[in-house]
């Protein structure tokens, strides 16, 4: 077996993507968890120690664990699978990626080690962090409102936040030059594409439903 591709879902620290938002690829050279705007990992068979099951409940909350030595990644790397987590980590052996023990770089190490170097996160720290506070300015002046009548009116400021992250994901996706305030250095459209797209459909439904109701 040349590489196998399976969609599911990623827990990558404290952070969660549900299926079908990740892709686990692997080959005899690579392993690759694309969880989208969770985080994107790269691992050379050199940097993955070992991959075991790791089970909470049965076919529900099931997948595999993999353990590795990248010092940039966060230790807890989940690939969640609706099949069997022994059965995943026999057809990652077929690929010969386990049992991968040359020491002789290949083409994308320099590109691997590039991606690692960044950490999985794909966002620039900076971006992260404004969007982050804005949304929680945003809300905490929504409460406000709401307990002293003060300042624009609950629903505006919730329709904002909501919008404000849309109109991210969105330009985003479709601006390179807003994609590059965005991305860290090396991050493509392909790696958070999926992500943007359900954050845009989640906060899409949000905003009409929101739009919709009243609040006092």
């Amino acid at each position: 077996m040349d590489e196998i591709k399976e969609t599911g879902g990623a827990r990558i620290g404290m952070a969660n993507a549900t299926w079908p938002l990740a892709t686990l690829t692997v080959n005899a050279a690579k392993l690759e968890l694309n969880a989208s705007i969770v985080g994107n990992l790269t691992f050379k068979p050199s940097d993955v120690t070992s991959i075991t099951p790791y089970v909470i409940i049965p076919f529900l909350g099931q997948g595999i664990q993999i353990h590795h030595t990248i010092a940039a990644y966060n230790a807890k790397v989940i690939f969640w699978t609706m099949g069997s987590p022994e059965a995943l980590i026999a057809r990652i052996a077929q690929t010969g990626f386990l049992n991968n023990t040359s020491s002789t770089p290949g083409a994308h190490d320099a590109e691997i080690a590039m991606a690692q170097s960044g950490g999985g996160f794909p966002m620039k720290k900076p971006a992260a962090i404004t969007i982050v506070v804005i949304w929680n300015l945003l809300f905490f002046a929504a409460f406000a409102k709401f307990f002293t009548g003060i300042g624009l009116e609950f629903r505006i400021n919730i329709l904002i936040a909501v919008a404000l992250v849309f109109l991210t994901a969105l330009l985003t996706l479709i601006n390179e030059p807003f994609r590059k305030l965005v991305l860290k250095p090396g991050r493509t459209i392909n790696d958070v594409k999926t992500g943007l797209f359900f954050i845009m459909f989640i906060t899409g439904m949000l905003f009409i439903g929101i739009s919709l109701m009243r609040f006092p």
